[in-house]
């Protein structure tokens, strides 16, 4: 049986003002309005890339113009687009200066990427929200990152495994997500009755990620980087 092979691309969203202008020129009205209402003109400009580079790299396989692509809210709320062909599914994510999107070949795909909190944050929260054991794993870290990235990344694996679905947050604050990667879930609170698999993903610095995907077969994730050539602006690729 083979395996699938999702394509996660890791987007870098501090890029210069040249790249930032162009990616705006390609967003719809909504995400410009969106971008028009952050004050914060970093948090701004990493929206733009972010979606931006989104646009370039999910309208390829779907054969589409990149200011063409048209996305729609499926039956749980999760963008899809209006035009796919291919069947291809897409899921994507941002924290930070970084954003990350992951393409599937037909089966419903999540991502998550996450910044590290500081350490009170992430032990607090896990507290807060997190099943007890999963509260004391974080709290039980050898040090203040460590704690930090045990929380980050069980955040990274619920957030990912309920977006495969559209799902809400809340739905996946009660699973228990301690354990090696990749892992089963055998199913996922009332979105669906079936399994999906999750896996965590090496990032740079400060970040952690994870990929879920719906189905019994296991997976395999196809890492790669987005940088902007100019000119002209197209998705240029790094292997990871």
């Amino acid at each position: 049986m083979s395996t699938d092979t999702v394509t996660l691309w890791v987007i870098p969203t501090d890029q210069p003002p040249p790249v930032v202008d162009r990616l705006h020129r390609l967003l719809d009205h909504g995400e410009r309005e969106r971008a028009r209402a952050m004050p914060d003109p970093v948090r701004r400009a990493r929206f733009v890339v972010g979606r931006g580079a989104v646009r370039l790299l999910a309208a390829r396989p779907l054969g589409l113009p990149p200011a063409e692509l048209a996305w729609r809210r499926g039956p749980h709320g999760k963008p899809e687009p209006v035009h796919n062909p291919t069947g291809a599914q897409f899921s994507w994510s941002g924290s930070g200066s970084l954003a990350v999107l992951a393409v599937a070949p037909g089966r419903p795909v999540g991502a998550d990427v996450e910044e590290l909190p500081a350490e009170r944050v992430a032990v607090r929260v896990a507290g807060r929200y997190f099943p007890p054991e999963e509260a004391r794993f974080v709290a039980d870290g050898p040090s203040a990152r460590h704690r930090s990235a045990r929380f980050t990344q069980l955040w990274c694996r619920r957030e990912a495994g309920v977006k495969v679905y559209g799902g809400r947050l809340a739905q996946g604050l009660p699973l228990r997500l301690v354990g090696r990667s990749p892992f089963r879930l055998d199913m996922l609170n009332g979105l669906s009755a079936g399994p999906c698999w999750v896996r965590d993903i090496r990032m740079p610095g400060p970040f952690r990620a994870a990929v879920a995907l719906d189905g019994p077969a296991p997976f395999q994730v196809r890492r790669r980087t987005w940088t902007p050539y100019r000119p002209p602006l197209d998705p240029g690729a790094a292997d990871d």
